[in-house]
């Protein structure tokens, strides 16, 4: 039975044991995960799993409920609606109700790469041996990942869809007495990883990590590569450009303010690669511009948000939607085309020689005359929502940058900082030409990110501070 028989199923059985009256939406996705890992530059771990999973929403009587299962037998889905066909009984009433997706076409999604879909164990294992080998002998940890997911929609006001989605990341470091280099990335193919040229990466930038030296506190001129990129587009989209957030009040986000530097423009872009066409209540997906040249222009609203704000969604509804709110989780930043960043062509490292591996990144370093050089951040924690003033660490390597050259690795240091007043008119003195997609945790997601750099950023103290 395929996906999408499966999901009409279950919509047949809410009208039976339920009644014509009941509003139904399911969802079933079946899942191909597999992980390579590796630590002290040996693989440990070879890890997969196959499932499908039935997602299940009703609303009846005006009150909500979800529920969620793994059997797929007779019984077993029975049990499903009966339990929360219970719950939404049980719930307290719902007034926010949007009601259901109208049947309506899917948009075409980009083809998926069935090599990548069903990846083979050995092929990730070629792509860790390549980046092991790249090292050069330094100590390495990571994993390489693959993930295809096919995934049906179905509710009882008539709506369908269907689709799938192949992926792949690679996420490995380097170390040298301490000191760490990282390199990541994520991909519609697996072939498009290069695992030789990723260590190489994370070894160059551990080597140029030796002897830190610390810092006093203050605010630094930065420059970010892409995977600290990541973490602004993460955090921008979750707490900003979140339509329930928005609604709450809890959010930066003014549409039609020019809140962003001129050069800044976000596109959330999920069929800019293999990714499913619908979302979460069977709304079709599409780019959305948040921000133009710098003009905040829209925030993503599922059914329930776009309701009350209204307007209609963009097709951005996820699981959990009534707490967490709609989420953008392909971002983009300004109009670089997706792709690796090239080889470093030029030299603007001293003593730190290898903490600079492309050309944009060269570019930006040789335009500062004092600052900072930051490959990642971590530890993140927003602590002012609707300022979005966030907290953390930098990690993987920091360096000082002084008259466009990188001179010394920098201890890692703890920051307090607006990701919008970073991003500010005027903030934003250079971005790159190219966006690498970064791999996120949350499956299907990416961020697409240039390197980047900015006038100024604050930074606390040291990382143990």
């Amino acid at each position: 039975m395929t996906e999408l028989e499966l999901a009409g199923q279950v919509i047949e059985l809410v009208r039976r044991l339920g009644g014509p009256t009941v509003q139904a939406e399911a969802v079933v996705t079946r899942a191909d995960l597999a992980l390579t890992r590796f630590a002290n530059s040996a693989i440990h771990q070879n890890v997969a799993e196959s499932t499908v999973g039935v997602r299940l929403r009703l609303h009846v009587d005006g009150r909500t409920a979800a529920g969620s299962g793994s059997v797929l037998t007779a019984d077993g889905l029975r049990a499903l609606v009966e339990r929360t066909l219970a719950a939404a009984r049980l719930c307290p009433p719902d007034p926010g109700w949007p009601g259901l997706a109208p049947p309506t076409p899917t948009p075409d999604a980009p083809g998926v790469d069935e090599a990548t879909a069903y990846a083979e164990p050995d092929q990730r294992a070629d792509r860790v041996g390549a980046f092991v080998a790249a090292a050069g002998g330094l100590t390495t940890a990571g994993y390489c990942r693959t993930a295809h997911r096919s995934s049906a929609f179905a509710n009882s006001a008539g709506h369908t869809a269907h689709g799938r989605s192949a992926e792949a990341a690679m996420d490995g470091i380097a170390r040298r007495d301490g000191a760490d280099g990282v390199a990541r990335r994520y991909a519609d193919r697996l072939s498009d990883l290069d695992g030789a040229e990723l260590g190489a990466q994370a070894a160059a930038k551990a080597q140029a990590a030796a002897d830190p030296v610390e810092l006093p506190p203050g605010r630094y001129e930065v420059v970010f590569e892409p995977a600290a990129v990541a973490d602004l587009l993460q955090n921008l989209s979750w707490y900003g450009f979140n339509g329930k957030r928005y609604a709450e009040r809890q959010s930066f986000a003014e549409p039609g303010s020019a809140q962003f530097d001129s050069t800044v423009t976000l596109v959330d872009d999920p069929l800019g690669s293999s990714g499913l066409p619908f979302d979460a209540e069977g709304t079709g997906r599409r780019a959305l511009t948040l921000v133009e040249a710098g003009t905040t222009r829209a925030v993503a609203h599922d059914r329930r948000t776009a309701a009350e704000a209204g307007a209609e969604s963009t097709g951005h509804a996820v699981a959990g939607g009534a707490t967490w709110g709609p989420m953008a989780r392909n971002l983009r930043l300004s109009g670089a085309v997706a792709g690796p960043a090239s080889p470093v062509g030029r030299s603007t490292t001293g003593t730190a020689a290898g903490a600079v591996v492309d050309a944009d990144t060269a570019a930006l370093v040789a335009g500062v005359r004092r600052g900072l050089l930051v490959s990642d951040l971590w530890y993140t924690r927003v602590l002012d929502p609707k300022s979005l003033v966030v907290t953390g660490l930098t990690r993987n390597g920091v360096w000082l940058i002084e008259d466009g050259t990188v001179v010394r690795a920098v201890r890692d240091l703890r920051f307090t900082e607006s990701y919008p007043r970073a991003l500010g008119p005027g903030a934003v003195l250079g971005l790159g030409a190219r966006a690498v997609r970064q791999p996120d945790r949350v499956d299907g997601a990416w961020w697409a990110a240039p390197s980047l750099r900015l006038a100024s950023w604050h930074f606390t103290g040291g990382a143990s501070g």
